[in-house]
């Protein structure tokens, strides 16, 4: 395989202590601040919704984030949504 072909066949999310999260198969983090992170995963977009919330430890190449902080919510977007806007319309409800 070429670099940055690379196709991610399986997703994990990992939450350990509501503190602590663990994302395999993302292929692009959209934006990230204290309260919110968006990513783009195998399975669809993702947001993270938290307090104080950081990315620790990112790596594109193989498909892993690693966040910390107070973790509230996690929710797929749906995945056949190609609209851009309607993301972004649903991260800020």
């Amino acid at each position: 395989m070429t670099e940055g072909n690379i196709k991610f066949k399986n997703q994990n999310i990992l939450l350990e202590d509501r503190n602590r999260l663990t994302i395999t198969g993302v292929e692009h983090v959209g934006s990230f601040n204290d309260n919110t992170i968006t990513l783009k995963t195998i399975k669809g977009a993702m947001i993270i919704k938290g307090e104080n919330l950081n990315v620790d430890k990112l790596n594109l190449d193989d498909g892993n984030v690693k966040i910390s902080g107070i973790i509230n919510g996690i929710n797929y977007v749906d995945k056949d949504s190609n609209s851009r806007g309607n993301l972004i319309g649903k991260i800020f409800k």
